[in-house]
């Protein structure tokens, strides 16, 4: 029988039927798989279309222009140097993102309004402010009331005051607060997790390597309670921070009764019968009671109302629209390099000071800018030593092109953020920047007592006292605990030089002011650690008379990468997805702003954790500054939270 004479297999093999079915639904399968690839494609595009529509539209000048009315500051968020780029599909997804503002952009903000004649008054809604460094507050006061006392009106609203939300409002030539709201103070200060009897509990052991009498961020790995040489230390710094914000309500808002009610607070509300508010107005704390509408009409009063608008609204220049149509200048000879939040190795978006990262915006502002002045603008608790180390070396080549180098501290400049500091000529700083902090350590958890516990062990062949070390399973010999300690001290000793050097001091006189203490900026100014009381404009003026330029005509060239259109498009969706939910009342502000101290004390105990490199960091400044924990830190809060229960 030739081939053609074969019969078909569907006479021939029963099993045919069975394979055709399988076939089809292969086919059928594929093409699902192909509609889902073509749907997500079209996804895709129509979201590149949207971001390239949104950022057209945000290039574009004039579109929009500004009408005259009351330039509102809702400051619902916290007040950072350098913020981070929100994710985009989370914004765009309506799940809450943490608003983060520029302070000199605020700054900026606030100093153009005051000489513009279509800005009849400032409002600021503070009721979901979370705060920021003190020294950072302390600017943003100082502009307001540079506007108060030109004659503008500045007017600020909260349900309940924090201690930062009230040094802004002390500022304002009104100060409103709800009827049912409430401002408590509690000053710098409060309790601090430790963590040795847990790690005991667990059986890890916490290898701790650290060279400094007050490098207490290694305490809660190693003991169950402050020390008192960590206990002096920040009962000294949280005295001056106390005393610097009550002097400056105090210079903004003499006639309130301030010192009376943080000394006792109980008896301005008894006398008021409870009525927190009422407490408030008695001691001349705020000038008026009332909701908002009863502000939004006076607002009004001032700044026009809004034609066809619901009851207490007014004529409003939104902050956002406000910053476009005052843009910074795009070229300039003095560059500013940002260092701004936890330094750490390798690349990372803003709002982290990466080590790769910062060094190559410096190197490359010096290949492609004809700068003739540089500032390093620090706000960073400190981090890596090999990053902070990066930067630095970064900051040294412009020096050896012969350019002067300007240090100007936010917030705060302690540990790394000091290291990256040394090359500079002059350091600026503000009395309340927290800086110092001199000292590193390093920690290596090892778990074989935990893995005894559930009956794990462990054995091998070692060559050399080094094989297999850091063991995380049988833990750390007495060799390569010598070898870490060693190098620690070791990193301790350059320190010292890089500080004696800088700041032309002897060793023996850095490590007499080292030793991992923590100052105030006024502090640090008397020891030497800061040659003068400035903010950055001040740096960036200090700078141009260094290159022998006019600081009249110089100009600051931001050495960072300008936010992309998929960041740009993520924060337009944010603030128009803002619910306007407003800040609860004094009770739950205060419980709202110890969660986020909470969840920002797990976040540190993370990073130190999982930190693979030696550390230059100081743990202490975190309390002292914004309170809303950020990404990952409220995450782990919440997983945390949900395991215990609450």
């Amino acid at each position: 029988m030739t081939d053609s004479a074969v019969p078909p297999a569907s006479f021939t093999d029963p099993a045919a039927p069975r394979r055709s079915r399988t076939g089809w639904r292969i086919v059928r399968a594929a093409w699902r798989l192909l509609v889902g690839v073509k749907d997500a494609l079209v996804l895709l595009a129509l979201l590149l279309f949207f971001g390239v529509l949104f950022a057209a539209l945000n290039s574009r000048p004039g579109v929009r222009p500004l009408g005259e009315g009351a330039l509102l500051l809702d400051l619902d968020g916290t007040l950072v140097e350098q913020p981070a780029e929100p994710a985009a599909f989370a914004a765009l997804s309506g799940q809450p993102v943490a608003r983060e503002f520029r302070l000199r952009d605020v700054v900026r903000a606030i100093n153009d309004a005051r000489t513009d004649a279509r800005v009849k008054a400032i409002v600021l809604d503070l009721d979901k402010f979370g705060g920021g460094y003190p020294a950072a507050i302390g600017e943003v006061a100082d502009a307001l009331y540079a506007v108060r006392r030109s004659g503008k009106p500045v007017l600020a609203y909260a349900t309940a005051y924090t201690d930062s939300g009230y040094r802004l409002a002390a500022a304002a030539s009104e100060v409103w607060i709800d009827p049912l709201g409430g401002a408590l103070f509690t000053g710098p200060g409060g309790t601090q997790l430790y963590y040795k009897g847990l790690i005991d509990r667990l059986g890890v052991n916490a290898h701790v390597y650290r060279v400094g009498r007050y490098k207490s961020f290694v305490e809660p790995f190693t003991r169950t309670d402050q020390s008192p040489d960590a206990r002096a230390a920040a009962a000294a710094l949280s005295g001056q921070l106390l005393d610097q914000w009550q002097g400056g309500v105090a210079r903004m808002r003499p006639k309130a009764q301030v010192a009376r009610y943080l000394a006792a607070p109980q008896t301005a509300v008894l006398a008021a019968g409870g009525d927190v508010a009422r407490a408030n107005l008695a001691t001349g704390l705020v000038d008026r009671l009332g909701d908002r509408i009863a502000f939004g009409k006076r607002v009004a009063q001032l700044a026009g109302a809004e034609p066809g608008k619901p009851a207490g609204s007014f004529r409003t220049i939104r902050y956002n629209a406000w910053l476009r149509a005052h843009p910074l200048p795009t070229a300039g000879h003095i560059g500013v390099l940002t260092v701004a939040g936890d330094i750490v190795d390798g690349e990372a978006g803003p709002g982290t000071a990466a080590g790769d990262t910062v060094a190559k915006a410096m190197l490359d502002g010096l290949a492609t800018r004809n700068l003739k002045a540089v500032v390093v603008r620090v706000d960073s608790p400190g981090g890596s030593v090999l990053a902070s180390e990066r930067i630095r070396q970064s900051v040294l080549e412009a020096k050896r092109r012969g350019l002067p180098v300007v240090v100007s501290m936010g917030g705060v400049a302690a540990s790394g953020g000091y290291w990256v500091s040394t090359p500079g000529d002059v350091i600026f700083a503000e009395p309340a920047t927290i800086t110092g902090s001199i000292g590193i350590f390093g920690i290596l958890p090892t778990f074989e007592n935990t893995l005894a516990k559930i009956g794990v062990t462990s054995d091998g062949v070692r060559t050399t006292p080094l094989s297999g070390q850091p063991d995380v399973f049988a833990g750390t010999t007495p060799v390569l605990d010598a070898i870490l300690q060693a190098g620690i001290e070791n990193g301790y000793r350059q320190f010292i030089a890089r500080v004696a050097q800088a700041r032309r001091m002897t060793p023996a006189r850095v490590d007499q002011i080292g030793q991992g203490r923590v100052w105030d900026g006024g502090t640090a100014r008397q020891l030497g650690l800061v040659d003068r009381f400035g903010s950055l404009s001040d740096a960036v003026a200090e700078a141009a008379r260094l290159a022998k330029i006019d600081p009249k005509t110089a100009v600051p060239v931001y050495l960072e990468k300008e936010p992309g259109w998929a960041a740009q498009l993520a924060a337009s969706f944010a603030e128009q997805n803002d619910d306007d939910a407003r800040g609860g009342d004094a009770f739950a502000r205060v419980a709202a702003d110890r969660r986020a101290l909470l969840g920002r004390a797990l976040g540190d105990v993370r990073r130190l954790a999982m930190g693979g490199s030696v550390q230059a960091r100081c743990l202490e400044c975190a309390g002292l500054g914004p309170v809303a924990a950020r990404g990952g830190d409220g995450r782990l809060l919440d997983l945390l939270l949900a395991r215990i229960g609450w």
